[in-house]
């Protein structure tokens, strides 16, 4: 294939993604400085708690981590494969009406390993984008692979109208030191940055009540004021959310009452919050810049 060839395709793509994205309000990526912080299950029960704001089947999520996906588990959607027609092809649904695509989907089998460099992992992201039928969506939650690398940046780079990163930690301190780079990933690519989540955070004793912080305290909360990003809340420690993950349901959905979930609800408040304002922020752009458009007109005159 020739340079004009590559560009002429590459453009079709660009085309292709944009007019997907069309349908799709909002879209909110979840990273992580590190792995190990647990950036899947707060993007599927991010997911999860949105769809209790009356928006059933108006949910979607992107499992962007190529060789490491889990979401389709976690959302009781394993052994799943998608099915592709004329029109492209239709996300898998999960029982809760969330909406997902994972490369968990296309794998012959559980053990089936994605051995990839960076260029095929941009075109299976660019696939994902442009050839899923997601329809109208309020929210496309996209879960990124830990890090700054192929995946994070194809997704930025493929989604210049990002709304946001949400981006998860834990207390510890390797964890701080490690999400400042998700901070400046963010900030270099020109993406607002709606908060910082600190997970795993304090250990609540059932039998007792007991507290313990096992991974340190205030860790999210300390590195958000120092980089004066917004911090979202914490999220403690539930063994519950292990267990549902694992059996394929997400927490928040079974467990509408405990603490985690209650700390889930007010970072959604949050994050909604964060939209509003950009939305006003925008409106009130929008209409500078034509006050400024008559008046060069009336000068013009």
């Amino acid at each position: 294939m020739n340079k004009k060839s590559f560009e002429n395709q590459q453009k079709e793509q660009q085309r292709r993604i944009k007019d997907a994205m069309l349908k799709v309000k909002h879209k909110i990526a979840v990273i992580s400085g590190k792995g190990g912080v647990g950036k899947s299950t707060v993007t599927v029960n991010l997911a999860a708690a949105f769809v209790t704001h009356e928006l059933h089947g108006k949910i979607g999520i992107l499992d962007a981590d190529i060789t490491g996906p889990c979401v389709p588990k976690i959302l009781g959607l394993k052994g799943e494969h998608l099915q592709g027609g004329p029109a492209g092809i239709a996300p898998a649904v999960s029982p809760y009406g969330i909406k997902a695509t994972s490369m968990a989907f296309f794998l012959p089998s559980d053990e089936s390993p994605v051995i990839w460099r960076g260029p095929l992992k941009m075109k299976a992201i660019q696939q994902f984008l442009s050839d899923i039928i997601w329809g109208d969506l309020e929210f496309l939650f996209i879960d990124l692979p830990p890090g700054t690398g192929d995946e994070p940046l194809s997704i930025m780079q493929l989604l210049p109208e990002m709304d946001g990163v949400v981006i998860v930690t834990i207390p510890s301190e390797v964890s701080q030191e490690v999400v400042k780079k998700a901070v400046s990933f963010s900030r270099k690519l020109n993406v607002p940055i709606i908060g910082i989540v600190e997970n795993m955070s304090g250990f609540v004793c059932p039998e007792c009540g007991a507290e313990y912080d096992i991974f340190g305290s205030g860790g999210g909360q300390k590195i958000a004021d120092d980089l004066g990003v917004p911090f979202l809340g914490k999220i403690p420690i539930d063994p519950q959310v292990c267990e549902d993950s694992d059996r394929g349901t997400p927490f928040v959905l079974e467990h509408p009452d405990s603490k985690s979930t209650k700390a889930f609800m007010e970072i959604v408040e949050k994050i909604e919050g964060f939209l509003k304002n950009e939305t006003r922020r925008n409106e009130v752009d929008d209409s500078s810049n034509k006050d400024k458009s008559l008046h060069l007109n009336e000068e013009e005159k």
